[in-house]
């Protein structure tokens, strides 16, 4: 019998009914629920915030996540999935099928006037709870939104000295564009003890002082979505959006401590055993050679300050393992529900690795917190990362290694803002669980596999106008075993770092770069530039991105109105040992 458990000691007080599961490799898949009722499948959509491509132990990581392994065991991971550089991109990429600048979201949240830069959904698209409830589904959300317009007074809302409406409308918020329910954050970036423009339905509401951490929160919310809608009459889909790792590095002290040995071996140590290990699960080829470190990084002997830095990555990990509890519960509660055969489970990143540096004077980082403690914004060797009042990243060092075996970060289009892992689960629909899939998958897929499996139909008009037709394809024959055509050629712009992917040959540049050509085949961690040895390739993709450019609304950056790119900094001279001081 499923026994109650709690999850987390939040303010929310209610408890989610989980069984306990087993978490390591090789538990067989049951048969298909919707092979015996022909009822279309729930759907769970499981979103992770800004995680490397080896941040988990089913991609190389040491960082513990058994539920996720579970998951991967049970189901099937794409090695070669991708997404776009960035947080809103991504997410208008998932929900409406297309490329984010033909959704509206092409930077950020800013309306730039222009149709791909309005900094929000736009309304001559549809989102994927407003098919899918045209499609008989309920529809909730639980998470980050980062898909409207937000206002801010100054810092005055962050600090708590004013009550001032963060928005202006309501239109572009999640029960305006099909969700049923929500609980969740609006903006994109918040403390996980005090998270701002938390929403509960169209309502903002404050979470509890006391007895709060935003990622069990939204666990417990999710578990309690699926309790609710799993002895209805119509199928479900939910989305959960976790913020987690994204940066403020915050998590409670005693799962902090449990890593700090481990990372006290350096990145460079870290970084190699993710390498070899995925190699040994069969995540990456053997002949792709591991990037080199960074050239802003010194070498872990350099570093002065071991226990300030490995705590930075301790936190980092924390972060990650309480995302992964909160998928264990999420797969308990369909199976205490009875629901778990007939459930699709997906789980990705958003972008890759993040190696942005925080500074105070970014406009949505809060100085102090609700009780009035100032708050040490920025990567101060004097405070350690974790509590509430200080907020910090784990830089360009640590960064690299969650993107191993790749090549930069979030922001980028190079292999290490963009890969992502991605891990599906569907008993008898997911065929030989535990295996991995090599075959290319993109994020505007999603909408197209989920217009799929619900058997729903993507409308030929929208509100009096053709619809833009979908730019991904369902990747429901890869969850069966099959051998998907090749797609069409994948594209990505953001802030001026652009690129175009045509079976193995990948074509991408920095912002006010000359194109580079990789052979993603023989090289995937793009070590070797082929552009002057093929010109005509070059010419080709080249082409292939104008054209793209031009239908899908991309401007170039630099003649964005007040485009500012956030590079990431060094945090130090390049090659300088860190100081205690």
């Amino acid at each position: 019998m499923p026994r109650k458990t709690r999850i987390a000691r939040t303010g929310f007080g209610f408890y989610c009914s989980s069984l306990l599961a087993l978490t390591g490799f090789g538990i067989l898949a049951m048969p298909s629920l919707a092979a015996e009722t022909n009822r279309p499948p729930n759907i769970v959509l499981i979103l992770a915030d800004d995680l490397g491509y080896s941040d988990l132990q089913c991609f190389g990581s040491e960082i513990s996540t058994p539920n996720l392994n579970r998951m991967a065991s049970e189901g099937l991971r794409l090695t070669q999935f991708y997404t776009t550089p960035r947080c809103c991109p991504s997410r208008a990429a998932l929900l409406t099928g297309l490329y984010p600048q033909q959704a509206g979201v092409g930077n950020m949240m800013e309306d730039q006037s222009l149709p791909g830069y309005r900094g929000e959904l736009s309304t001559n698209c549809i989102t994927i709870p407003e098919e899918l409830r045209r499609a008989d589904y309920h529809t909730a959300m639980v998470g980050k939104w980062h898909l409207a317009h937000v206002y801010f007074d100054g810092k005055k809302q962050l600090n708590h000295e004013s009550e001032k409406p963060f928005w202006d409308d309501k239109h572009g918020w999640p029960l305006q564009r099909g969700f049923e329910d929500y609980f969740g954050s609006i903006h994109g970036v918040g403390s996980y003890y005090d998270p701002f423009s938390l929403v509960r339905g169209n309502t903002p509401i404050k979470a509890p002082a006391t007895n709060f951490y935003y990622t069990d929160v939204l666990t417990e919310h999710a578990v309690s979505d699926i309790n609710r809608l799993a002895g209805g009459v119509k199928p479900f889909f939910l989305y959960v959006a976790y913020t987690a790792p994204h940066w403020p590095l915050q998590a409670p002290e005693p799962d902090i401590a449990k890593y700090r040995e481990t990372y006290l071996a350096g990145w460079d140590a870290i970084r190699t055993n993710r390498y070899e290990r995925q190699i040994k699960l069969g995540i990456i080829d053997k002949n792709w050679p591991l990037s080199p470190r960074d050239p802003r990084v010194p070498a872990w002997t350099e570093v002065r300050d071991k226990k300030w830095e490995a705590n930075r990555m301790a936190t980092y990990a924390a972060m990650v393992t309480h995302l992964d509890t909160g998928v264990g519960h999420i797969l308990d509660a369909l199976k205490a529900n009875d629901i778990d055969t007939n459930t699709l489970v997906i789980f990705f990143s958003d972008n890759g690795g993040c190696a942005e540096v925080i500074e105070p004077g970014w406009y949505d980082v809060p100085s102090r917190t609700r009780d009035g403690r100032p708050i040490r914004v920025g990567n101060d060797h004097q405070a350690f990362a974790g509590p509430e009042d200080v907020w910090q990243s784990y830089g360009v060092p640590w960064a690299n290694v969650s993107d191993t075996p790749f090549l930069l970060y979030k922001h980028f289009t190079h292999e290490g803002g963009i890969a992502s892992p991605f891990i599906v689960r569907w008993p008898g629909v997911v065929q030989n669980p535990g295996s991995l899939s090599g075959q290319l998958g993109h994020v505007t897929d999603i909408m197209a596999t989920l217009v799929d499996v619900a058997g729903a139909k993507y409308p030929d008009a929208l509100n009096g106008h053709p619809s833009q037709p979908l730019e991904g394809s369902s990747l429901l024959p890869v969850f069966e075993g099959k051998v998907r055509p090749h797609p069409a050629p994948i594209f990505w712009e953001h802030e001026g770092n652009r690129a175009v992917r045509l079976e193995q040959w990948k074509l991408v540049a920095r912002n006010g770069q000359p194109w580079e050509l990789y052979d993603t085949a023989a090289d995937r961690t793009e070590q070797n530039n082929l552009a002057a040895a093929h010109p005509d390739k070059v010419k080709e993709l080249s082409d292939l991105y104008d054209a793209w450019a031009k239908r899908a609304n991309v401007v170039p950056f630099n003649s964005l109105p007040g485009a500012r790119p956030i590079i990431p900094a060094s945090e130090d001279e390049p090659h300088t040992p860190y100081s205690d001081d």
